[in-house]
């Protein structure tokens, strides 16, 4: 599929079509929890929010994950880009566990209005990734712990770019999420004819 641009965003079409929609029933919150040692991406103007958060939810973090803040901090620097700090190479410092689902602290704090900040963007617009060359891109992270969240959104037909709208509107706001919503919906429809005239010539 070809690229489109909105704005002066570069956006992989595949974002116009995909069917995507979180079960974490299945998935356990494996999007916090992968591993290889390197968090969430963390924008530079993010780094303070997460260090006032910590007082704010050490009570719900588990003792492991309290020890490892306490020794080495919530965010590593590598090459000038911020990454949340992880357990064990696998889950981010701010997981929290709820009936064996992973979850974030920090959004758990924000949604009882105990913190004001929701949670590192890169995290909001996940399985969204944004790249950064000589213009900004925007593509579709396709993961194999993802595989649920993919099956549930075809069962339940939630396109992917509304699953993370709040996400998006955070990244470039409501005026540019409406014009590429648009073309999403215009892109979608062409590829559902393509997909039934296929079939209907086999």
């Amino acid at each position: 599929m070809a690229d489109f641009t909105v704005g002066n965003i570069i956006i992989e079409e595949d974002l116009a079509v995909e069917r995507f929609a979180c079960d974490l029933s299945r998935c356990k919150g494996a999007c916090c929890t992968l591993p290889g040692g390197r968090g969430a991406p963390v924008l530079p103007e993010e780094v303070d929010f997460l260090l006032q958060a910590v007082p704010v939810v050490r009570k719900y973090l588990p003792s492991e994950h309290l020890r490892v803040i306490d020794s080495v901090g919530v965010v590593e620097e590598t090459d000038g880009s911020y990454f949340t700090v992880c357990v064990d190479d696998k889950a981010c410092v701010f997981v929290c566990f709820e009936q064996g689902v992973a979850r974030c602290a920090i959004e758990r704090a924000y949604l009882t209005g105990e913190f004001g900040w929701w949670k590192p963007l890169s995290c909001h617009l996940f399985p969204i990734r944004r790249l950064r060359d000589d213009r900004e891109r925007i593509r579709y992270d396709r993961i194999n712990e993802c595989s649920p969240a993919k099956e549930c959104g075809n069962k339940n037909n939630v396109r992917l770019h509304d699953f993370i709208k709040d996400g998006l509107i955070r990244a470039y706001g409501e005026t540019w999420y409406e014009e590429f919503r648009t073309r999403c919906k215009q892109l979608d429809t062409t590829n559902q004819d393509k997909i039934i005239f296929s079939s209907k010539i086999k």
